[in-house]
């Protein structure tokens, strides 16, 4: 399975017309989602761990009788940025498997990829400032949207790299703990993929996922409840 875009990048003037808030302080947590990935239904937990030493350990996993999808990236926080470390991804879904390793240098400024990986995929990718992987962008589009910040990011995973912009598209409801939370959406189309999230003011993690592909939905995640 591709990352998950996080689907996580937002620069519109009304954002930036706000008043620029405090960032998000990083914080613990565990977010249990309604999942359904390519039609079948799933459960999907979502979690932020502390690791020590300013590292955290950010995970996603999506899990039914077809499929066990599972993502995670260890990262440290400089100067306000989050910045990937190393990440993990595995995919079962019947009986075909792959599993993709990345490693970011920042001393060399030098990302790698293992495993079930093209070779034209291997890298070394240039590093730049500000760099991060499709999961980690999911905390960083909450983090930058409640500060009132450009949500234009570069992502590098996957052995490629792919500049990222979201675009505010509106307001919707969404239901968490049985309580309505106002959210604000956000968009990215791609070619013939369209990512959006649902971001609510207050939490670290949007609280719905959707990727489309061809006009229709590939991965969907709605949050169930967070703490």
């Amino acid at each position: 399975m591709n990352r998950i875009p996080s689907l996580l990048r937002i620069a519109t003037t009304a954002v930036l017309a706000l008043a620029s808030l405090p960032v998000l302080a990083m914080e613990p947590f565990t977010a249990n989602y309604q999942a359904s990935y390519m039609g079948m239904q799933a459960n999907g937990v979502m979690t932020l761990a502390a690791e020590g030493a300013n590292r955290w350990r950010y995970s996603l996993q999506i899990k039914n009788p077809m499929a066990d999808l599972s993502q995670s990236t260890v990262f440290d926080e400089l100067a306000g940025k989050l910045r990937p470390l190393s990440s993990h991804d595995r995919s079962v879904l019947l009986i075909k498997r792959k599993q993709v390793d990345a490693s970011y240098d920042w001393n060399s400024k030098q990302a790698t990829w293992s495993g079930d990986v093209k070779p034209e995929r291997r890298g070394p990718i240039r590093l730049r400032d500000g760099d991060m992987d499709a999961l980690l962008i999911n905390l960083a589009i909450a983090r930058d949207l409640a500060a009132g910040k450009p949500l234009s990011y570069r992502m590098v995973d996957d052995g490629r790299i792919k500049p990222m912009t979201y675009r505010v598209v509106g307001k919707e409801n969404v239901t968490i703990d049985g309580k309505p939370r106002e959210a604000t959406k956000v968009s990215r189309v791609d070619g013939n993929k369209e990512q959006i999230a649902w971001i609510v003011a207050g939490m670290p993690v949007p609280a719905r996922l959707l990727q489309r592909e061809n006009g229709q939905d590939a991965l969907d995640l709605t949050i169930k409840s967070i703490h």
